[in-house]
């Protein structure tokens, strides 16, 4: 089955359409990405950043006053990218109408600030709609309050999600799963009276316990090997950055091995 694909000059994502979904990439935009930086030639990388690498910052957070090491990982980046360009969103048309939301958090990820990194993913069926990874605005004093600050941030987008996918006439009506890596940071939504683990929490988090209580959300526990949202919060190794990935839902229609998956 072959995808019928837009490559209009004014897009950035460019859509292939076929009876599987619509597959969505940048192909084109990575290759001209590749060629500008010179790396035609150049050997890819199989992780977007070296595993255990510690950067003065997040690489974006520089881009005012970058220094080498920022340079050098930027180029991680574009080989990493060189590696499959053509890696893209399968919006399958077999989706169900379950969402699923999964959160992370990397406890104390700056080396300045000691704030945690936030990440989470949402999927809608079994196609990734939404994902972020941001630095949380405070410092948290556990791992467990950092996972808690991040399920709070994907509460909310959880909240405005169904709200927008009632517009569009998707009605969900089943609890949206949000899956969470962290024991303690379910036992803190779930358990209101474990005030010793929570009363240094700022009060606005607090708002998961009453989306549980009202049936919008459900949380489970996942194991940390399994968790998606772990690809946005640090460097994994080859193995596990490329089986996240795959559980994220993303394919690649112009990769030999993998047109298959996509029905070519």
């Amino acid at each position: 089955m072959e995808f019928e694909t837009d490559t209009s000059p004014s897009k950035l994502w460019f859509p292939s359409k076929s009876s599987e979904g619509i597959f969505m990439s940048q192909r084109k935009y990575a290759l001209e990405m590749i060629s500008e930086a010179r790396l035609s030639g150049s050997k890819p990388k199989k992780t977007p950043m070296e595993q255990n690498l510690k950067l003065t910052s997040s690489l974006s957070q520089f881009m005012h006053a970058p220094k080498k090491s920022h340079y050098e990982a930027a180029l991680h980046v574009v080989k990493y990218i060189k590696d499959q360009p053509g890696l893209g969103l399968l919006m399958s048309s077999k989706s169900t109408e379950k969402v699923q939301g999964y959160c992370d958090s990397d406890w104390e990820a700056c080396p300045m600030s000691r704030k945690s990194v936030t990440g989470f993913c949402v999927k809608l069926g079994n196609s990734p709609i939404s994902w972020k990874a941001k630095k949380q605005s405070t410092i948290s004093r556990s791992s467990a309050e950092a996972e808690y600050m991040s399920m709070a941030h994907i509460v909310a987008e959880l909240t405005w999600l169904r709200g927008l996918l009632k517009e569009l006439t998707v009605d969900i009506k089943e609890p949206m799963k949000l899956f969470c890596d962290n024991k303690a940071a379910l036992q803190i939504a779930a358990n209101p009276s474990y005030h010793e683990r929570t009363k240094h929490i700022e009060i606005d988090c607090h708002f998961i316990r009453v989306k549980i209580q009202e049936g919008l959300i459900k949380t489970e526990h996942i194991g940390s090997n399994d968790q998606p949202a772990d690809i946005l919060t640090k460097a994994l190794g080859h193995q596990q950055n490329a089986f996240l990935v795959s559980k994220l839902g993303m394919k690649n229609i112009f990769h030999p091995q993998l047109e298959g998956e996509c029905g070519n």
